[in-house]
């Protein structure tokens, strides 16, 4: 199995202060992305999940994504 990760990098100083559960920027979910493209119809709750529920033999990648925006901060 596959796995696509997209790592941004930023350029913004470090934090000491403890991370903002709101923040979408860390909505990350696991989802398996069809050899034609499309993403599979369903959630899973968590890359394991994901990767067990894929069939890289047919073609489909496990991928982690932002449901919500395409942050790019």
């Amino acid at each position: 199995m596959s796995t696509v990760t997209t790592a941004v990098s930023t350029t913004s100083p470090v934090s000491t202060a403890s991370p903002d559960p709101d923040d979408v920027r860390d909505q990350i979910e696991a989802g398996v992305l069809f050899a034609n493209g499309r993403l599979a119809g369903r959630r899973f709750a968590s890359l394991a999940e994901a990767q067990a529920w894929a069939h890289p033999e047919l073609g489909d990648q496990v991928v982690e994504f932002n449901p919500v925006c395409d942050c790019s901060v």
